[in-house]
Formats: C-alpha cells, sequence, structure tokens
C-alpha cells in the first residue's frame, strides 16, 4: 500500500500564495488615487497662479504705458484749444485779447501744452531707451504733484470762460462763440487726460517701496 506524504494536505506558505493584483490591474488603489489626485490638483493651482502672474504683468505693462498716452492725448487737446483760442480774432468785441478770461484760458493751455509735450517726450525716451531723466522715486512723485497742478489750472480757466461764454451764446451765436466754445471743450479733454494721469500716478506712489 503506498504511503501518501504527511505533507500533502497542507496548504502552501503564505508567503508562496500567489498575490492579489486585483487592484493594480483595475481601479487604482487608495494610495495611487491619492497621488493621481494630488497631481490634478497640484496642475489645477499652478495654472491659477500662471495666469494671476500673467493679469498682473498686463496690469503693469498697461500702467507703464499709460503716462505717455495720457500726456500725449492733454498735449494735442491742449494744443488745439490754444490754436482755437488764439485764431480767435474777427473784429469789434469778437477778439479774444479784450477779455481776460479768454487771454487766462490762452496762457493755461499753453502751459499745459508744453508740460504735457514734455512729459510725453520723457515717457517715450524712458520705454524707448530704459532711461528715466527724471530718478524712478522723484519721477513718480513730480507726475503726480505736476498733473495735479495743471490740471487744477486748466479747471481754473474753464471756470472762468465758461460763464461769459454762455452769456454770449445766450445772446448771439456765432464763429466768435462756437471756436470760444470748441476752445473751451478741448481745454476740458485735456484736464480729463491729465486728471486720470495723476490717478495712475498716485497709485504707482501708493506701491512704492522704500527698502
Amino acid at each position: 500500500m503506498a504511503m501518501v506524504p504527511a505533507d500533502a494536505g497542507a496548504k502552501p506558505p503564505p508567503d508562496l500564495e500567489k498575490p492579489d493584483h486585483s487592484t493594480q490591474n483595475g481601479a487604482p488603489n487608495s494610495a495611487a488615487a491619492a497621488v493621481a489626485g494630488g497631481g490634478g490638483g497640484g496642475r489645477g493651482s499652478g495654472g491659477g497662479v500662471v495666469d494671476s502672474v500673467v493679469a498682473r504683468w498686463r496690469r503693469e505693462d498697461m500702467l507703464d504705458k499709460s503716462p505717455l498716452a495720457l500726456h500725449a492725448a492733454a498735449a494735442a487737446f491742449a494744443f488745439v484749444a490754444l490754436v482755437l483760442v488764439a485764431s480767435n480774432q474777427h473784429g469789434g468785441w469778437m477778439e479774444f485779447d479784450r477779455y481776460q478770461e479768454y487771454r487766462y484760458l490762452l496762457a493755461i493751455t499753453a502751459l499745459a501744452f508744453a508740460y504735457s509735450l514734455a512729459q510725453a517726450l520723457r515717457h517715450a525716451l524712458r520705454m524707448r531707451r530704459g532711461v528715466d531723466p527724471v530718478p524712478a522715486a522723484s519721477g513718480r512723485l513730480l507726475d503726480f504733484a505736476s498733473d495735479q497742478v495743471v490740471a487744477y489750472l486748466l479747471m481754473s480757466a474753464l471756470s472762468a470762460a465758461t460763464p461769459i461764454t454762455n452769456r454770449m451764446r445766450s445772446a448771439v451765436i456765432n464763429r466768435f462763440t462756437d471756436t470760444t466754445a470748441a476752445a473751451i471743450s478741448m481745454a476740458f479733454f485735456a484736464f480729463v487726460a491729465l486728471a486720470l494721469s495723476a490717478m495712475v500716478s498716485g497709485y504707482k506712489l501708493s506701491k512704492q517701496t522704500y527698502m
């Protein structure tokens, strides 16, 4: 009679059993899912950071270019106002130099034109060559203060010239009064451009660090 080995019915040791790869061949296990989830979240947050950085760069680029555009616009509007006032001479009472309000408007528009043109040239040189004739810290303070002063003077000239022009236009409308009204409108647009430039300069000044 054949002898049956004693260990024939014994189970194989646990370390020899076939490992279960169902979690590897099928759905990923919890650790892999956590890694995958973490990687996806990292990519999402990284995209948000990149978007915020790009938006910040665009905002800073716009703020860097805006002084040139605003001063150039102010110079153009002030020049048109200056020409309109200076050429408004049609004889008799229709001479601009007979009225101190219009002489004041002429002087202030000339000042605004000269100042805005100088500032536009300065910012164009800075953007083209990367060199500002005025140091950065002093330049921001200069922009903020001088923009406000010239804008205030323009508003003062507008306040002086508008009432007398309204009285004239209530009595008669002709080339003289139309030209004066157009000059006042151009001076007002120059004021708006300088006021916006002052706001941009004030924002830059508030963000300036002294360390």
